[in-house]
């Protein structure tokens, strides 16, 4: 290890930055933003004055001046000794300046010695996108609590021990959810329970585990949020839908345990209120659950029920949106969901109500206009037709049926809504189909239809 990692802490310290052009103003905007009181100079040649202007100076930079310039200020800091950085110039620099992740107060650099300072940006960004912002929340929540647990814990490595089982609890888990009084409540019982010699697990409930309501999305991995694959990567217990494909749960911890309970049409693997009561109990046995649902958990993923339960049972909950189905289905076929000579809104329905009741207000449907995105469709297409064209909707308005969506299994029917209904049950595999109605349905792009397969698809004019 050529150069040794160091922090300055530069408050109120002078920083001299050399040059005029675009770098040299980002390394002085990253010094002021350290606090340092910076002083910018378009030149530096080797006189006496030139000395003089560095005496208190904590830190140069150069970059973008006068090759004299640029070898003039790098032997006259490293002679004062003043730490110094000619950009992209290791030869001259006394350090080397890292791609930086801020966290306030969490910090990461990465360097290459100088050798690769490309690849050490997209090292940053690679991590940039695995740690989010709420860890800085997290450091700044332990360095507050950071006396209160040297004073409770004088011993170094029980209060590592403590801190480590804060880090992967319920205390982090609400801290990164933004719900940092139920933190410090949580944080209070774990040094309660501490104190006592209860412990995690003890009676006063320090050691309640959270729920993790999470949208999968339409089972692509790639199209997860960077929360959802974090939990995912944290989760003691996976509690899924049959609608989470393979590729989203292989992101789980390898020895998460997996719970499934799924839902196929009139059929239930749990009942609702199972689900519920299971949520409940995993979280007071101390676990951290994921409940990945498939889509969006608040769109027609019965997520609200869950959520209430868990509030009725004194359960810590997080919601993590997902892509929900009528954007994926749309966005992969190409279809603007809103367009503004076509549609001015869009609605969410499902074809599938409880008991199996279709209570829609078609004719208000009707008069709305813009977008109709209806799931769970399939079964109900007739029934849905019919009422729609009871209500007065335009037998050619353009419609599209779209099967397990924003997946490679995807397929899709275009036509009219009274053909669609007519031509569905013998396209149909079975699988999740969303129903899309209005005219913006028929400004699907050439290369999409293109991509669809020929006869399976009736693309209108």
């Amino acid at each position: 290890m050529r150069h040794f990692p160091i922090f300055l802490d530069l408050a109120g310290r002078r920083a001299l930055v050399l040059g005029e052009g675009a770098a040299a103003a980002r390394k002085a905007d990253a010094l002021a933003e350290a606090g340092a009181a910076v002083t910018r100079v378009a030149r530096f040649a080797p006189t006496r004055s030139a000395h003089d202007c560095l005496a208190g100076v904590a830190i140069a930079i150069g970059a973008e001046a006068p090759e004299a310039d640029l070898h003039a200020l790098s032997e006259a800091a490293q002679a004062l000794g003043i730490p110094v950085n000619i950009v992209d110039r290791p030869a001259l620099s006394s350090f080397i300046m890292p791609a930086l992740v801020d966290r306030d107060p969490l910090t990461i650099a990465i360097a290459s010695g100088g050798a690769a300072p490309v690849l050490a940006r997209q090292l940053r960004a690679k991590i940039e996108a695995l740690i989010p912002p709420a860890y800085g929340r997290l450091a700044a929540f332990l360095g507050r609590a950071q006396g209160e647990l040297r004073r409770r814990f004088p011993d170094l490595a029980q209060r590592r021990r403590l801190i480590e089982r804060l880090l992967g609890g319920r205390v982090a888990a609400l801290v990164f959810a933004g719900r940092e009084a139920e933190a410090e409540a949580a944080l209070a019982a774990e040094l309660a329970a501490s104190d006592s010699g209860a412990g995690a697990d003890g009676a006063d409930g320090a050691g309640a585990g959270m729920v993790f309501l999470v949208g999968a999305g339409p089972g692509a991995a790639d199209l997860l949020t960077l929360r959802a694959q974090r939990l995912l990567g944290e989760a003691d217990v996976i509690v899924h839908d049959r609608l989470v494909g393979d590729a989203v749960l292989a992101l789980a911890r390898r020895d998460a345990t997996r719970i499934f309970v799924g839902k196929a049409r009139a059929h239930h693997c749990l009942p609702q209120s199972e689900i519920n009561a299971l949520l409940v109990r995993l979280a007071r046995e101390g676990k951290k659950v994921v409940r990945l649902k498939g889509g969006d958990p608040f769109i027609f993923g019965r997520g609200g029920e869950e959520a209430e339960a868990l509030a009725e049972a004194g359960i810590a909950c997080e919601i993590v949106p997902g892509v929900t189905a009528a954007l994926a289905c749309a966005a992969a076929a190409g279809i603007p969901l809103t367009h503004r000579d076509a549609a001015r809104s869009v609605t969410l329905l499902t074809g599938h109500g409880k008991e199996g009741v279709i209570d829609l207000d078609f004719a208000a449907l009707v008069r709305l206009g813009g977008t109709l995105a209806i799931y769970m469709a399939i079964t109900a297409l007739p029934r849905l037709a019919a009422g729609f064209a009871a209500a007065g909707l335009a037998p050619e308005t353009p419609a599209a049926l779209i099967e397990r969506g924003g997946t490679p299994a995807e397929r899709r029917l275009f036509a009219p809504l009274p053909e669609l209904a007519a031509r569905a049950p013998a396209w149909s595999s079975g699988g999740p189909a969303l129903l899309l109605i209005g005219p913006a349905v028929a400004r699907t792009g050439t290369a999409t239809r293109a991509a669809a397969p020929a006869d399976l698809t009736t693309m209108l004019a």
